[in-house]
Protein backbone atom coordinates (compact mmCIF):
# COMPACT_ATOMS: atom_id res chain seq x y z
CA UNK A 1 0.00 0.00 0.00
CA UNK A 2 1.28 3.47 -0.90
CA UNK A 3 2.12 5.58 2.29
CA UNK A 4 1.71 8.77 0.13
CA UNK A 5 -2.05 7.82 -0.31
CA UNK A 6 -2.86 6.29 3.18
CA UNK A 7 -4.39 8.73 5.37
CA UNK A 8 -5.45 6.86 8.69
CA UNK A 9 -5.50 7.00 12.85
CA UNK A 10 -2.10 9.06 14.12
CA UNK A 11 0.73 6.37 14.99
CA UNK A 12 1.06 4.07 17.95
CA UNK A 13 2.97 1.95 19.01
CA UNK A 14 1.91 -1.79 17.76
CA UNK A 15 1.48 -4.15 21.08
CA UNK A 16 0.03 -7.85 21.24
CA UNK A 17 -3.63 -8.02 20.85
CA UNK A 18 -5.29 -9.40 24.41
CA UNK A 19 -7.89 -12.18 23.53
CA UNK A 20 -10.78 -9.42 24.60
CA UNK A 21 -9.04 -6.78 22.07
CA UNK A 22 -9.10 -8.97 19.32
CA UNK A 23 -12.34 -9.87 19.66
CA UNK A 24 -13.32 -6.57 19.72
CA UNK A 25 -11.51 -5.46 16.97
CA UNK A 26 -12.73 -8.09 14.94
CA UNK A 27 -16.38 -6.70 15.58
CA UNK A 28 -15.35 -3.61 14.82
CA UNK A 29 -14.12 -4.71 11.59
CA UNK A 30 -17.67 -6.13 11.09
CA UNK A 31 -19.57 -3.15 11.83
CA UNK A 32 -17.28 -0.67 9.36
CA UNK A 33 -18.63 -0.06 6.09
CA UNK A 34 -16.66 0.74 3.28
CA UNK A 35 -17.12 3.56 0.57
CA UNK A 36 -15.42 3.47 -3.31
CA UNK A 37 -15.02 6.38 -4.93
CA UNK A 38 -14.44 6.13 -8.51
CA UNK A 39 -13.10 9.64 -9.38
CA UNK A 40 -10.49 11.69 -7.37
CA UNK A 41 -10.68 15.45 -8.19
CA UNK A 42 -7.19 16.68 -9.37
CA UNK A 43 -4.91 17.79 -6.77
CA UNK A 44 -7.30 16.56 -3.58
CA UNK A 45 -5.00 14.55 -1.38
CA UNK A 46 -6.18 11.65 1.52
CA UNK A 47 -6.39 13.83 4.21
CA UNK A 48 -8.11 16.60 2.04
CA UNK A 49 -10.75 13.46 1.73
CA UNK A 50 -10.98 12.65 5.13
CA UNK A 51 -11.80 15.62 6.39
CA UNK A 52 -14.24 15.78 3.67
CA UNK A 53 -15.67 12.69 4.86
CA UNK A 54 -15.52 13.66 8.25
CA UNK A 55 -18.40 15.61 8.21
CA UNK A 56 -20.55 12.78 7.57
CA UNK A 57 -19.60 10.26 10.45
CA UNK A 58 -16.83 8.73 11.91
CA UNK A 59 -13.73 8.04 9.44
CA UNK A 60 -11.59 4.85 9.88
CA UNK A 61 -9.45 4.56 7.34
CA UNK A 62 -8.56 6.18 3.66
CA UNK A 63 -6.34 5.14 0.85
CA UNK A 64 -6.79 6.78 -2.55
CA UNK A 65 -4.79 5.13 -5.24
CA UNK A 66 -2.16 7.58 -7.30
CA UNK A 67 -2.45 7.47 -10.93
CA UNK A 68 -0.07 5.34 -13.41
CA UNK A 69 3.42 6.12 -13.25
CA UNK A 70 3.87 6.13 -17.21
CA UNK A 71 1.02 9.19 -17.03
CA UNK A 72 2.50 10.56 -14.27
CA UNK A 73 5.55 11.03 -15.99
CA UNK A 74 3.86 12.32 -19.25
CA UNK A 75 2.15 14.93 -16.95
CA UNK A 76 4.73 16.21 -15.00
CA UNK A 77 6.98 16.26 -18.34
CA UNK A 78 4.27 18.63 -20.17
CA UNK A 79 2.42 20.17 -17.61
CA UNK A 80 3.28 22.83 -14.95
CA UNK A 81 1.62 20.19 -12.15
CA UNK A 82 4.35 18.58 -10.24
CA UNK A 83 2.10 16.80 -7.49
CA UNK A 84 0.79 13.29 -7.14
CA UNK A 85 -2.57 12.64 -8.96
CA UNK A 86 -5.09 10.36 -7.57
CA UNK A 87 -7.10 8.29 -9.42
CA UNK A 88 -9.70 6.13 -7.09
CA UNK A 89 -9.62 6.05 -3.37
CA UNK A 90 -11.62 3.58 -0.39
CA UNK A 91 -12.90 5.73 2.65
CA UNK A 92 -13.56 3.10 5.96
CA UNK A 93 -16.87 4.24 8.01
CA UNK A 94 -17.00 3.29 11.44
CA UNK A 95 -20.58 2.21 10.75
CA UNK A 96 -21.58 0.50 7.78
CA UNK A 97 -25.10 1.86 8.28
CA UNK A 98 -23.39 5.37 7.79
CA UNK A 99 -21.06 4.37 5.06
CA UNK A 100 -24.15 3.22 3.13
CA UNK A 101 -26.53 6.10 3.73
CA UNK A 102 -23.45 8.91 2.82
CA UNK A 103 -22.63 6.60 -0.37
CA UNK A 104 -26.59 7.29 -1.25
CA UNK A 105 -26.58 10.96 -0.48
CA UNK A 106 -23.32 12.02 -2.04
CA UNK A 107 -23.26 10.07 -5.13
CA UNK A 108 -23.60 12.26 -8.43
CA UNK A 109 -24.11 15.48 -6.09
CA UNK A 110 -21.32 18.63 -6.50
CA UNK A 111 -18.56 18.76 -3.12
CA UNK A 112 -19.50 22.26 -2.55
CA UNK A 113 -17.91 24.40 -0.49
CA UNK A 114 -16.78 27.85 0.59
CA UNK A 115 -17.32 30.13 -2.83
CA UNK A 116 -14.57 30.16 -5.28
CA UNK A 117 -12.77 26.70 -3.44
CA UNK A 118 -11.07 24.64 -5.74
CA UNK A 119 -13.24 21.33 -6.07
CA UNK A 120 -16.79 23.41 -5.38
CA UNK A 121 -18.24 22.30 -8.23
CA UNK A 122 -16.50 19.04 -8.66
CA UNK A 123 -18.80 15.81 -8.49
CA UNK A 124 -18.72 12.77 -5.90
CA UNK A 125 -18.84 9.82 -7.80
CA UNK A 126 -19.18 6.94 -4.85
CA UNK A 127 -20.92 3.54 -4.43
CA UNK A 128 -21.03 1.50 -0.90
CA UNK A 129 -19.18 -1.82 -0.90
CA UNK A 130 -21.21 -4.62 0.84
CA UNK A 131 -19.50 -7.24 2.25
CA UNK A 132 -16.32 -5.66 1.47
CA UNK A 133 -13.97 -5.06 4.18
CA UNK A 134 -10.43 -3.53 4.50
CA UNK A 135 -8.40 -6.36 4.84
CA UNK A 136 -9.75 -7.42 1.49
CA UNK A 137 -8.35 -3.83 0.07
CA UNK A 138 -5.37 -4.52 1.16
CA UNK A 139 -5.18 -8.16 -0.04
CA UNK A 140 -6.17 -7.10 -3.25
CA UNK A 141 -3.31 -4.35 -3.33
CA UNK A 142 -0.80 -6.47 -2.41
CA UNK A 143 -1.82 -8.87 -4.67
CA UNK A 144 -1.80 -6.46 -7.59
CA UNK A 145 1.66 -5.14 -6.22
CA UNK A 146 2.76 -8.66 -6.83
CA UNK A 147 1.42 -9.20 -10.67
CA UNK A 148 3.00 -5.79 -11.49
CA UNK A 149 7.02 -7.33 -10.09
CA UNK A 150 6.08 -10.58 -12.02
CA UNK A 151 5.41 -8.55 -14.59
CA UNK A 152 7.86 -6.59 -14.63
CA UNK A 153 10.67 -9.82 -14.12
CA UNK A 154 8.96 -10.78 -17.65
CA UNK A 155 9.47 -7.77 -18.92
CA UNK A 156 13.05 -7.56 -17.66
CA UNK A 157 14.03 -11.25 -18.70
CA UNK A 158 12.10 -10.67 -22.32
CA UNK A 159 14.50 -7.36 -22.57
CA UNK A 160 17.72 -9.13 -22.11
CA UNK A 161 17.12 -12.35 -23.89
CA UNK A 162 16.11 -9.65 -26.88
CA UNK A 163 19.51 -7.96 -26.41
CA UNK A 164 20.96 -10.96 -26.60
CA UNK A 165 19.80 -11.52 -29.87
CA UNK A 166 20.24 -8.35 -31.17
CA UNK A 167 24.36 -8.44 -30.13
CA UNK A 168 24.66 -12.21 -31.86
CA UNK A 169 23.10 -10.73 -35.17
CA UNK A 170 25.40 -7.57 -34.75
CA UNK A 171 28.62 -10.19 -34.35
CA UNK A 172 27.09 -12.83 -37.44
CA UNK A 173 26.69 -9.53 -39.48
CA UNK A 174 30.32 -8.35 -38.77
CA UNK A 175 31.81 -11.66 -39.42
CA UNK A 176 29.92 -12.09 -43.04
CA UNK A 177 31.26 -8.84 -43.42
CA UNK A 178 34.25 -9.86 -43.04
CA UNK A 179 34.05 -13.14 -45.01
CA UNK A 180 32.61 -11.14 -47.91
CA UNK A 181 35.48 -8.54 -47.73
CA UNK A 182 37.77 -11.05 -48.11
CA UNK A 183 36.41 -12.78 -50.59
CA UNK A 184 36.02 -9.98 -52.91
CA UNK A 185 40.15 -9.08 -52.66
CA UNK A 186 40.88 -12.83 -53.21
CA UNK A 187 39.16 -11.70 -56.95
CA UNK A 188 40.28 -8.82 -57.43
CA UNK A 189 43.81 -10.64 -56.52
CA UNK A 190 43.41 -13.31 -58.99
CA UNK A 191 42.18 -10.75 -61.62
CA UNK A 192 45.32 -8.60 -61.40
CA UNK A 193 47.72 -11.85 -61.57
CA UNK A 194 45.36 -13.47 -64.64
CA UNK A 195 46.25 -10.18 -66.57
CA UNK A 196 50.06 -10.10 -67.30
CA UNK A 197 50.17 -14.03 -67.98
CA UNK A 198 47.09 -13.32 -71.16
CA UNK A 199 49.76 -10.35 -72.36
CA UNK A 200 53.07 -12.90 -72.42
CA UNK A 201 51.36 -15.27 -74.17
CA UNK A 202 49.94 -13.50 -77.21
CA UNK A 203 52.73 -13.30 -79.00
CA UNK A 204 53.45 -17.31 -79.51
CA UNK A 205 50.00 -16.93 -80.61
CA UNK A 206 50.47 -14.71 -82.98
CA UNK A 207 53.88 -16.19 -84.64
CA UNK A 208 51.70 -19.70 -84.27
CA UNK A 209 49.14 -17.90 -86.77
CA UNK A 210 51.97 -16.11 -88.41
CA UNK A 211 53.98 -19.79 -89.01
CA UNK A 212 50.53 -21.51 -90.03
CA UNK A 213 49.94 -18.92 -92.68
CA UNK A 214 53.70 -19.17 -94.27
CA UNK A 215 53.32 -23.04 -93.90
CA UNK A 216 51.44 -23.37 -97.70
CA UNK A 217 53.88 -21.07 -99.30
CA UNK A 218 56.90 -23.31 -98.35
CA UNK A 219 55.12 -26.57 -98.73
CA UNK A 220 54.32 -24.68 -102.34
CA UNK A 221 57.97 -23.96 -103.07
CA UNK A 222 59.12 -27.45 -101.57
CA UNK A 223 56.60 -29.33 -104.38
CA UNK A 224 58.18 -27.08 -107.21
CA UNK A 225 61.82 -27.81 -106.02
CA UNK A 226 61.10 -31.58 -106.18
CA UNK A 227 59.01 -32.17 -109.28
CA UNK A 228 61.56 -31.20 -112.52
CA UNK A 229 59.17 -31.36 -115.38
CA UNK A 230 57.37 -28.15 -113.56
CA UNK A 231 60.92 -26.21 -113.60
CA UNK A 232 61.75 -27.28 -116.95
CA UNK A 233 58.35 -25.57 -118.13
CA UNK A 234 59.01 -22.74 -116.29
CA UNK A 235 62.61 -21.99 -117.93
CA UNK A 236 61.13 -22.38 -121.22
CA UNK A 237 58.51 -19.38 -120.52
CA UNK A 238 60.71 -17.53 -119.21
CA UNK A 239 63.45 -17.54 -122.17
CA UNK A 240 60.63 -16.97 -124.69
CA UNK A 241 59.32 -14.01 -122.58
CA UNK A 242 63.16 -12.68 -122.95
Amino acid sequence: MDPEGFAGPSDKVVKPLTPEALAAFKAAQEKAGVVYISRIPPGMRPTKVRHLMSAYGEVGRVYLQQEDPKRAYLRRKYTSTKKAHYTEGWVEFRDKRVARSVAEMLNAQPIGGKKGTRWRDDVWTMQYLPKFKWNMLTEQIAHEAAMHQAQLRVELSQSRKEQREYLKNVELARVLDKRAERKRKAVEDGTSQARPTQEVSEPPARERKDREGAGPAKKKKKIALDNPAAEKQLNTVLSSIF
